[in-house]
């Protein structure tokens, strides 16, 4: 945990880093800053048995650094289904992130990093949560394709149950001007 923790405080202070580094681009484009809010669902496919399915919804709150650049703070809930009964688990994604966008203002490229806390059947795990993704978003509509890595829950297979948990999942938003 307390690796998690190092790894999350580095996180907060490279982002930091990197808003200090874009101001002279956000004061160039005399670009009005704004937060906005996403509420979306997804759906993901886990790579590590005996997961079968990944089904979700979130909340995300981006804060417009420029026209090119956001911050991101993500929150929701997750749920991996198991096959069997009462072998689900349902976790709380808590990330923060940055987002910039590379292609005329609708392709975005996203790194995220934070927690995941498990909060069914009796997993008491926490986990290191890596988060890349590319997506596509107009003024409502985002959609996006993102890579979840959470090293510290168990992938319950037998060959190697220290591995982790890796899983792809596509994500559709609305999204609006706060």
């Amino acid at each position: 945990m307390i690796k998690s923790i190092k790894t999350i405080a580095m996180l907060a202070l490279l982002t930091i880093g990197t808003t200090k580094a874009l101001a002279q681009d956000i004061s160039n484009d005399n670009y009005e800053q704004k937060f906005k809010l996403g509420i979306g669902a997804s759906v993901g496919y886990p790579f590590e048995d005996p997961y079968k399915l990944n089904v979700g919804g979130d909340v995300r709150l981006q804060y417009d650094l420029s026209k090119k650049y956001s911050l991101t703070a993500t929150t929701g809930f997750n749920n991996l289904f198991v096959t069997g009964d009462n072998n689900d688990l349902g976790y709380i994604p808590a990330k923060l992130g940055f987002k910039a966008f590379v292609l005329k203002d609708k392709f975005y490229l996203m790194g995220e990093a934070g927690a995941a806390f498990a909060v069914t059947n009796d997993y008491n795990d926490k986990s290191l949560l890596l988060s890349p993704g590319i997506g596509y978003a107009t003024k409502y509509i985002d959609i996006s394709v993102r890579y979840e890595y959470l090293p510290d829950f168990p992938a319950l297979r037998n060959d190697n149950p220290d591995k982790g948990l890796g899983q792809v999942a596509l994500r559709l938003a609305y999204g609006f001007k706060l």
